[in-house]
């Protein structure tokens, strides 16, 4: 019998493949049928006697930051071939935040989250996969597939396919966060519309990601924060020749962990959790990686808080300069030495737990033995004796407007208290026109409303209206609450994620023009001023608003998202 009839004849009589998940659907003679259909796609007899494999790629044709992955995906094929796999590779829905930003499309951009997720499981599960390999780019595609991870905990590993270089204006680095400000700055006749034409011209040089910390490039922190990437795999833009090796790299990486069988919930203990949020609070990045961290947990069977993050928060200083609030990109920090060389300053300051495990088989702390600085001057990271600020770059708020939470990106905000009286808008839309028109004045708090998780739906970024604020020459002066969310780019004394929302009656679904509002970074409250006599009135008098949606994807998503302050996870009412 020859080598080759002898794999046919595996192929066909197995029927039970140790460790092999994709043994139930490609093994045995009952399954001629299956093998059938991926014959005619050119495979083998041999290439199905392989572990089968999937690469989810984040793509479409949308906007820049996922334009790449198919390409990388092909990489990471040849990586996962190259070590005794049979890859196949399909795609994800992506919402490009910065596109739909502003509009009703927006709305969709943290249910894609969700639908990266199912995506994946779907597509894996129905087709027997042994493990995946996951490429994300764009804000929602890295929780989305880390959700995915850890909800199927089978052999699998996330590599974010990198951020855009820096635009170029004036002479200045500028990203996109610059351009929505600018937006503001000419509405005040702070530039003139063909200034504001030339910065669009070349706020974004390349493919990938935006460029600052915002929620991508913070994710992709998370990524190797919680093990679940390379080491080294998030800073390199897009563009990087790096990118195709990490790319291979990862593909390969892949097969160890489905051999070995190391699983993400091997990997995702509370303390890999701490140590992410210790790189988040240290980095100063996106409030948003607060629902996602919370809704991964969530997925792996941790439980997670946003009071986890404040006692983080208050013993891990702020030592990144970056984007919004700073004055570097994450191109810059990866040219710096990376978020291997971030973490390897605070595991050395007593700050991460080294126990950690990770993709590679190996701890935290032995994989950042070899992380350096690569450039020895460099100025992105300070050393943890001279930060930026004594405590993390993310606080959550308590008061009386806000019983379960709310949050707030100090590190972004020169301004760290404020009273004032509240200017209340029942949608993004009527906030921004107001702002545009110059209604909003010095001392005025702007509440923007029934944008949470079920009001919005959806639970829109509220980028457009913050940096005209900021663009405005406001930053200091004007402040703004929300149950909606913010964008990483966001700067100024602005709280999101004010739980309960307004469409389930919270607090802030009974404020009226002109009350007063105290916000205290200092002292972690949000509060506003009425008496009870009148807050039972107003309870009494409230109604829930009609929903705006009487089918759909929207419709769907509301009914079964919970709280921000629980992730904003979707889960059935028979599910405690």
């Amino acid at each position: 019998m020859t080598i080759l009839h002898k794999v046919k004849l595996d192929v066909v009589e197995s029927t039970n493949m140790p460790n092999k998940r994709s043994s139930a659907v490609y093994g045995g003679p009952e399954r001629a049928p299956n093998r059938a259909f991926m014959k005619s796609m050119g495979l083998t007899d041999e290439e199905l006697s392989r572990p089968i494999v999937g690469v989810a790629a984040a793509w479409n044709e949308a906007g820049p930051c996922n334009i790449h992955t198919l390409a990388l995906g092909q990489k990471v094929k040849d990586g996962i071939r190259s070590s005794g796999g049979t890859p196949r590779l399909f795609t994800t829905p992506v919402v490009i935040d910065g596109i739909a930003m502003g509009t009703e499309g927006m709305k969709y951009s943290l249910v894609s989250r969700e639908l990266v997720a199912n995506t994946v499981e779907l597509t894996v599960n129905a087709h027997g996969y042994d493990g995946f390999a996951a490429l994300s780019g764009c804000d929602k595609t890295n929780p989305g597939m880390m959700m995915a991870m850890a909800r199927l905990n089978i052999p699998s590993i996330v590599m974010y396919s990198g951020t855009t270089l820096p635009g170029s204006y004036n002479g200045r680095d500028i990203a996109i966060g610059d351009v929505y400000e600018a937006v503001g700055s000419y509405s005040a006749g702070g530039m003139t519309l063909e200034e504001l034409k030339r910065m669009e011209d070349c706020a974004i040089p390349t493919a990938g990601a935006c460029g600052g910390l915002y929620t991508a490039n913070t994710m992709a922190m998370m990524t190797e924060a919680l093990g679940l990437s390379l080491l080294g795999s998030a800073s390199p833009p897009a563009v990087d020749g790096s990118r195709g090796s990490f790319a291979f790299q990862t593909g390969s990486a892949l097969m160890d962990l489905v051999e070995t069988d190391l699983k993400p919930r091997d990997i995702l203990t509370f303390e890999s959790f701490e140590n992410a949020i210790t790189v988040l609070m240290a980095s100063g990045g996106s409030t948003n990686a607060v629902l996602h961290l919370i809704a991964i947990a969530h997925e792996a069977g941790i439980s997670l808080g946003i009071d986890d993050f404040e006692s983080i928060g208050n013993r891990v200083p702020e030592i990144v300069d970056m984007k919004p609030s700073g004055r570097y990109v994450m191109a810059d920090l990866h040219r710096a030495g990376g978020v291997p060389l971030l973490m390897r300053s605070l595991l050395e300051g007593g700050l991460l737990n080294g126990g950690a495990m990770t993709v590679s088989g190996r701890t935290l702390k032995q994989e950042l033995e070899s992380a350096s600085a690569n450039l020895p001057d460099q100025h992105v990271i300070r050393p943890l004796s001279e930060p930026i600020a004594s405590r993390g770059g993310i606080k959550i708020l308590r008061g009386s407007l806000a019983p379960e939470g709310a949050v707030l990106k100090v590190s972004a905000s020169v301004t760290q208290q404020m009273r004032g009286r509240a200017k209340v808008f029942d949608s993004e839309e009527e906030a921004f026109s107001e702002i545009m028109s110059r209604a909003v004045e010095p001392g005025d708090i702007v509440v923007i409303r029934y944008e949470g998780p079920k009001g919005g739906p959806g639970m829109r970024e509220m980028l457009s209206v913050t940096a005209a604020i900021v663009g405005q020459g406001l930053g200091d002066s004007v402040a703004l609450i929300t149950d909606g969310r913010f964008s990483g780019a966001t700067r100024g004394l602005m709280v999101g994620h004010v739980s309960p929302e307004a469409y389930e009656g919270g607090p802030i679904a009974l404020l009226r023009d002109g009350d007063v509002i105290t916000i205290d970074a200092l002292k972690g409250t949000l509060d506003f001023e009425i008496s009870g006599e009148m807050l039972a009135k107003r309870k009494k008098a409230w109604k829930r608003p009609k929903r705006q949606y009487s089918g759909g994807l929207l419709l769907q998503y509301a009914s079964l998202v919970t709280s921000a302050s629980k992730g904003a996870v979707m889960m059935t009412g028979d599910v405690e």
